[in-house]
C-alpha cells in the first residue's frame, strides 16, 4: 500500500477502499484509461475559498465542470475563488494534482456533486499524484459527510475536462 495522509485517513476511517497506483496522467481522460474506468468515475477535488481562511472541498465527476452560479447559490455566497496553488497547498497540506479531502490538514466541509451518487465504484484522489482511492459511491460520500447539490454541468467534447474559472460563471 502507498502510505500517503489520505490512504491513512481512508484506512482510519474504516473504508473499504482498494489503492490504484498508476503513472501521472496529463488529463482526467488518461487518468481513467490507466486505472480502467470510464471517466465519469474520476472524481476531481477543487479547493474553493468561500472567504478569508474558509474553504470547501468541491467533487466533480470527470466530464464535467463546476458551474459557478450554481455553486454560489448553494454557498449562498456572493463571491467565491479559486486559491493559488501556493494557498491550496497551505490549506490542504497537499500539491495540486494531489488535492483530497481525505487526511488533509484541515477537514474543510465536502460539497459532491448530485452525480455522484449512484456511479458506483468511483476513483478519488490519494494524495500523491497517479494513487487513487477505488471506493464505493455512497461509502465515500458517508465517510466524507459530504454535501450532495446539483453545482456542475456537463464540459462540451471540445472543452477543458477541467474546472471552469469563476470569471467563466
Amino acid at each position: 500500500m502507498v502510505d500517503t495522509p489520505a490512504t491513512r485517513a481512508a484506512a482510519e476511517a474504516g473504508m473499504n477502499a482498494q489503492v490504484v497506483v498508476t503513472e501521472v496522467p496529463r488529463s482526467v481522460e488518461e487518468s481513467a484509461a490507466l486505472q480502467g474506468i470510464d471517466v465519469g468515475r474520476v472524481l476531481r477535488t477543487i479547493v474553493v475559498r468561500r472567504g478569508a481562511g474558509d474553504f470547501v472541498f468541491v467533487l466533480v465527476p470527470g466530464g464535467r465542470q463546476i458551474d459557478w452560479k450554481k455553486l454560489r447559490t448553494h454557498l449562498g455566497r456572493r463571491r467565491i475563488s479559486l486559491p493559488d496553488a501556493d494557498e491550496a497547498k497551505a490549506v490542504t497540506g497537499y500539491e495540486r494534482g494531489a488535492i483530497t479531502p481525505f487526511g488533509a490538514t484541515t477537514a474543510w466541509p465536502v460539497l459532491a456533486d448530485a452525480t455522484i451518487r449512484g456511479l458506483g465504484t468511483v476513483a478519488i484522489g490519494a494524495g500523491a499524484r497517479g494513487v487513487n482511492l477505488h471506493v464505493g459511491d455512497a461509502d465515500l460520500l458517508t465517510a466524507l459527510a459530504a454535501d450532495e447539490a446539483d453545482v456542475t454541468n456537463p464540459t462540451d467534447s471540445a472543452g477543458d475536462p477541467g474546472v471552469a474559472t469563476p470569471s467563466d460563471a
